[in-house]
């Protein structure tokens, strides 16, 4: 069974963020945190995985990670601090 993951990444607490989806977290993470695509989480600096969520199935994911995507900045910031309110890097956390 696939798990499948909406997930926030961030440069710093309140900076910017960015929200994507992914059956790896582990390597998606990586993959941020080493610049290995050019693009918006390269050019600014978005290396800290603040928030992430699992899922069993990819359409819920998807849906999850649009639906995010569309609310107010304020709304996704208190996502993140209420489950991570020093907006540590959780990559430690998932990364074995």
């Amino acid at each position: 069974m696939k798990t499948y993951f909406i997930y926030i990444v961030a440069n710093n607490k309140n900076g910017t963020i960015y929200i994507g989806v992914t059956n790896n977290l582990t390597k998606r993470v990586w993959e941020h945190k080493n610049k290995i695509f050019d693009g918006f989480t390269s050019k600014y600096d978005l290396n800290k995985l603040v928030y992430f969520e699992d899922y069993s199935e990819i359409n819920s994911a998807i849906k999850r990670e649009k639906r995010l995507k569309e609310w107010p900045r304020q709304w996704k910031i208190e996502l993140i601090e209420k489950n991570n309110p020093l907006w540590i890097d959780l990559y430690d956390k998932i990364h074995y």
